[in-house]
């Protein structure tokens, strides 16, 4: 895998969703790694209203062919109507770690 195939997706959700999403796409050999950071305080604009939630922010890494899919099902099982699913494409990625993604998710 050349490093430009690795993907990065930066999601938030709530606390009590953050295991589940994360089991469900590792599982389904959509992403192969899963960091969630727990704490994340998010101020935002919701229905004409400022808003206040504690969050979890996932970074999930996947393959430029396996990003589409991820990002499907990341909305079809995510409580928000509007969940942030941002797609960061790697410029450089440690060749051993790469190699290690690729091979996780081709055994799907």
């Amino acid at each position: 895998m050349s490093n430009d195939q690795l993907q990065i997706l930066f999601v938030t959700c709530a606390p009590r969703q953050a295991d589940s999403l994360a089991r469900t796409l590792l599982e389904e050999r959509l992403v192969g790694c899963v960091n969630a950071i727990p704490g994340v305080v998010s101020h935002y604009w919701w229905q004409g209203a400022i808003e206040r939630d504690e969050e979890v922010v996932l970074l999930m890494e996947t393959t430029r062919e396996r990003v589409a899919e991820a990002v499907t099902r990341l909305r079809a099982l995510h409580d928000y109507d509007v969940p942030k699913i941002v797609v960061i494409d790697s410029a450089d990625v440690n060749a051993d770690y790469a190699a290690w993604l690729q091979g996780v998710l081709a055994q799907r």
